[in-house]
């Protein structure tokens, strides 16, 4: 009789102490969906699924980072297509499309408020900074046809419909490669891309630019020539 009450007692304290360990696990599975969920920045990352992830995937795969299928579930391929991103254009890798790595992609979560003047600062500071990598020992006019080419790109149909999405297309720019594209830029680089965005366009609608001095790419010299600013030559 005894041994039955302190076998009882036993299963008692081990009920309790699993029914302990399930409330803790609740509450922190309860935590983490509360701060996912009302985070000032949605963060994607493996097994996520969703329009955010749908973006993450349709950008890199525009780019020529991710060549898995679009289905807005945040698998291996999307955590590699990430990471290549991430690895390309100086930011943390960790496959993890957290506050940065959406920054850099263009993705804004509905979440954090962000409005149409909020894009367009970004845009404006995305493209100011390649400007400044690409083009700050350029003439005033230089920096501005920099920017130029960018949204001339946005406005064809060969290339991406976004800002980031032309400046990190996978091999377009050689500052978002060597990662001079994280400098912070100057006032001049800020007021040429604005400049641009305003509708200055010195390049006579060209989408490429190279310099001659410098170029090795045979097919970039067929293409017709519109200007010559600097160092640099214009081209569509």
């Amino acid at each position: 009789m005894i041994k039955k009450i302190k076998n009882s007692k036993i299963t008692t304290k081990i009920i309790a102490f699993i029914s302990i360990i399930v409330i803790i696990f609740t509450l922190l599975y309860t935590y983490d969906i509360f701060i996912t969920n009302n985070s000032v920045i949605a963060l994607s990352k493996y097994g996520s699924r969703g329009s955010e992830v749908t973006q993450i995937q349709t950008k890199l795969k525009r780019w020529g980072y991710y060549n898995g299928n679009i289905d807005g579930i945040y698998g291996t391929q999307t955590v590699n297509a990430v990471k290549y991103f991430q690895r390309k254009n100086g930011l943390a890798v960790d496959g993890i499309a957290g506050p940065n790595t959406l920054k850099a992609m263009g993705i804004f979560s509905s979440s954090s408020g962000s409005s149409s003047s909020s894009s367009n600062s970004s845009d404006l500071n995305l493209l100011s900074r390649l400007v400044y990598g690409e083009a700050r020992g350029e003439p005033y006019a230089g920096q501005v046809a920099v920017a130029a080419v960018v949204l001339n790109r946005v406005k064809s149909s060969s290339f991406p419909n976004t800002i980031s999405g032309v400046i990190y297309q996978s091999g377009a720019f050689d500052v978002v490669s060597d990662g001079q594209i994280n400098l912070t830029p100057n006032s001049t680089a800020k007021k040429a891309a604005q400049d641009a965005l305003n509708g200055w366009d010195p390049t006579y609608g060209a989408i490429y630019y190279f310099n001659p001095n410098t170029a090795t790419n045979k097919w970039i010299w067929s293409r017709p020539m519109t200007v010559t600013i600097g160092n640099h030559r214009f081209c569509k």
